[in-house]
């Protein structure tokens, strides 16, 4: 690895579930101390940082994305001290810790909350978006929730209504008040100084809204909220002072790192491009590859939209899975078979930019199947039967074939997949044909080749049907990534240019028998096969 490895641009970033990942208690919801047991694990796996979803105290309204404190960690996970050492014992392994920060609402249970809706005279008076009601009594204007109905909700005590964007337990704060915004803030350095080495920033981009509280314009669409076009409840100017305010506190501190979950956008790619620079945060997430269908055209145009929107101080991120989508191997898969996961895999873990995984990805985890009785997603009760929630994909980590997959004593708080029997940690390590082992060899190979993790991105079949191959390239090296998306054998035509003096070595392939070098024009790929090659210069 060289010198210039820097952790969350080179590195490869694991998102771990909490809830999902490992009990250690038997209470059947996971915990920092069944983290803690899996981290040779990780290590193993090759991961530079792992992101916890949110952990502190939270009455589970939205599993635990309404905050009732920044500043401790919710009990049913463990204590600030298991957390601390949680955190040293990542550090040892040359793991970095990431941290989901919840800060555009929090819980109505949160002491802010409480004394703000108490009164109009109290201290916290206008800590969170109240105002009084329309001339004939209704909501101040016509904002929506993004979980159905309207985004205002009427507190008898104070004669007015507060906007939550998101459930009515989740009120959106007043970032607007110097007081929330120093408190807030200070969030980042509370954790930054207890040695977290970066932030995911949920719904970042919906901090501010529109001062004049003015209505949406509408448009079509099918739910209310997607009738709106989101101008003024949702990335206002205001937000940039702020990025620039918290990008500061965290160059106090070495190799802080923060990352923005953009909320809405017409354009998501440019959106999300326009929250980032040296300014601003390191990065934001960008979802296109979660609603890329099976097609090699569709991934390169969303890659070369977003390599396109991004400025010169910006670094891309790539995610196929997180826990509000359907998992990648339930997208693409089909039945057991594994071929396009290794495809995808190449793919993620080659481009250039930070990759994402999702707990369980690097075994080919499947969503669960859920009944209506088993729905434990608010969403999912809600929108049921349109919409059956985000349960599918976080489900419990399957680590072997016992009765809960290794993941608790105890019954699990979701269910266990019941392909645990074979698809599972244990048996993939076993196999070194396996997702498992491909991913974690990937993962070695960005280590090991300077031009997949900061080399230039140069496609090589512009208006691809079936193959998606590219450069990736330094002074000294030049790596080929050839992926077919197809079941069919077909050749991947190489130009005249890339014939060097020397033959390009295989890196890495899918295929057992692929050629191990690369001379000539023409390169066969099997149905669903993945190859790497390099050369030198």
């Amino acid at each position: 690895m060289d010198n210039d490895f820097l952790w969350w641009r080179d590195g490869v970033i694991y998102q771990i579930y909490p809830r999902s990942f490992v009990d250690s208690n038997a209470d059947g919801i996971g915990d920092l101390q069944g983290i803690r047991s899996k981290l040779d694990y990780l290590q193993g796996l090759g991961i530079d940082a792992i992101w916890l979803s949110p952990i502190f105290p939270s009455p589970d309204v939205d599993f635990g994305y309404d905050v009732s404190n920044y500043l401790d960690i919710d009990p049913k996970f463990g204590t600030l001290e298991e957390f601390q050492q949680l955190v040293e014992d990542c550090h040892q392994r040359g793991i970095r810790v990431i941290l989901d920060l919840v800060l555009n609402h929090t819980s109505d249970q949160h002491p802010w909350f409480v004394e703000s809706r108490s009164s109009r005279d109290n201290p916290k008076n206008d800590w969170y978006l109240w105002k009084d009601p329309s001339p004939n009594g209704g909501p101040p204007n016509n904002w929506q929730s993004v979980f159905g109905g309207s985004g205002w909700e009427y507190e008898a005590r104070r004669g007015q209504y507060y906007f939550h964007m998101f459930y009515k337990e989740q009120p959106d704060v007043n970032w607007r008040n110097p007081a929330v915004r120093e408190e807030l803030v200070n969030v980042f350095r509370f954790w930054a100084e207890r040695g977290v080495d970066g932030f995911r920033l949920d719904v970042f981009n919906d901090y501010f809204k529109d001062a004049g509280f003015r209505d949406n314009p509408a448009k079509l669409g099918l739910r209310p909220f997607d009738r709106q076009q989101h101008i003024h409840d949702v990335s206002q100017p205001e937000m940039m002072p702020l990025l620039k305010e918290i990008r500061s506190v965290l160059d106090s501190y070495p190799q802080r790192y923060a990352v923005g979950e953009t909320f809405l956008g017409e354009d998501q790619a440019k959106t999300a491009a326009s929250y980032c620079g040296s300014e601003r945060l390191h990065a934001a997430f960008n979802f296109s590859f979660t609603h890329c269908k099976w097609d090699a055209g569709q991934f390169l145009r969303a890659i070369q939209h977003w390599e396109n929107s991004l400025g010169d101080d910006a670094w891309p991120t790539y995610v196929l899975n997180n826990h509000d989508v359907r998992r990648s191997a339930s997208r693409y898969a089909r039945g057991e078979d594994d071929r396009r996961l290794k495809v995808a895999a190449a793919m993620l873990l080659t481009l250039r930019g930070t990759p994402y995984l999702y707990y369980g990805e690097e075994i080919g985890m499947r969503d669960i199947k859920v009944g209506r009785s088993e729905i434990q997603d608010p969403i999912g009760k809600h929108y049921w039967p349109f919409f059956i929630g985000r349960d599918g994909c976080r489900s419990p980590m399957q680590w072997n074939a016992a009765k809960h997959a290794g993941f608790s004593q105890a019954t699990p708080w979701l269910k266990v997949n019941p392909n645990h029997a074979t698809r599972n940690v244990e048996s993939q390590q076993n196999d070194p044909r396996s997702l498992y082992h491909f991913y974690r060899n990937l993962i070695q190979l960005r280590k090991d080749l300077p031009a997949l993790r900061q080399g230039m991105f140069l496609p090589l079949v512009h208006e691809p049907r079936y193959i998606l191959a590219y450069l990736r390239q330094t002074q000294t090296q030049t790596v080929l990534v050839a992926l077919n998306f197809s079941r069919r054998r077909l050749p991947l035509m190489l130009s005249g240019r890339m014939i060097t003096g020397q033959p390009w070595k295989l890196a890495l392939s899918s295929r057992e028998d692929a050629r191990a070098e690369l001379s000539g024009t023409r390169l066969d790929l099997a149905p669903y096969e993945a190859s790497i090659y390099a050369v030198n210069e």
